[in-house]
């Protein structure tokens, strides 16, 4: 489903990721693990088409989406992957339901529609009763929860999740990766999940490390 080819990307004279290849399945569960500035969030920015590559090619369905423009590629981020990062970056004003809805509307989806199923969605996090409340009002796992049904309103095909769980006490973090796994039996998409924590990455269908801008196979570049 998603293929990456020969990924290089550089900071100033920083060479970050050296050469990264990978292909993840439909409905694959992943955890991306390595120490800090190994070059874990760079690449799932640049799966997310958040970012370019200095070099190299990711396809989505064999849809070379770095060729895309950008209006092209702003449209099918929007309609098929969807993010959740470690800080949930939920809009302050807005209650729990509007900030899920926001994706939707960006994707001219009907408001009426939008509401519905932004209110299945949150139903399903067992945020019912939190439709209303600001996140000022939430807890950091009730945040996050939000978050993650901001990421699922226009049924995207793939979640990336940045440290999705690195603000989370360990309780919360548990519970927010058997989320995952509810979600992918639910409604089948994807996961490629960037995370520090070792036990939860082994929850994964396949853990991929990265060191020194490589993956590592079978503890070997």
């Amino acid at each position: 489903m998603i293929r990456a080819e020969n990924i290089h990307k550089s900071f100033g004279s920083l060479e970050v990721l050296k050469g990264i290849d990978l292909t993840i399945n439909k409905g694959e569960i992943v955890s991306v693990v390595g120490a800090s500035g190994a070059g874990k969030s760079t690449l799932l920015h640049i799966i997310g088409t958040l970012d370019n590559a200095d070099k190299g090619h990711v396809y989505f369905d064999d849809v070379a989406v770095n060729k895309m423009n950008d209006k092209k590629l702003a449209d099918f981020r929007n309609r098929h992957i969807g993010f959740v990062f470690q800080f949930h970056h939920l809009l302050p004003e807005f209650t729990a339901l509007e900030n899920v809805c926001i994706p939707a509307f960006i994707s001219r989806i009907p408001r009426n529609k939008a509401v519905m199923k932004a209110k299945e969605l949150l139903g399903f996090l067992n945020l019912s009763e939190r439709l209303h409340h600001k996140p000022s009002e939430l807890s950091g796992g009730e945040q996050q929860r939000v978050a993650v049904a901001r990421a699922l309103i226009n049924d995207p095909a793939v979640i990336l999740a940045d440290e999705p769980s690195g603000n989370l006490d360990s309780a919360a973090s548990v519970e927010l990766h058997k989320l995952f796994f509810r979600l992918r039996e639910e409604f089948t998409q994807t996961f490629i999940i960037v995370t520090h924590n070792q036990v939860l990455a082994d929850m994964a269908d396949r853990k991929l490390t990265i060191k020194d801008g490589v993956i590592m196979r079978n503890g070997h570049e």
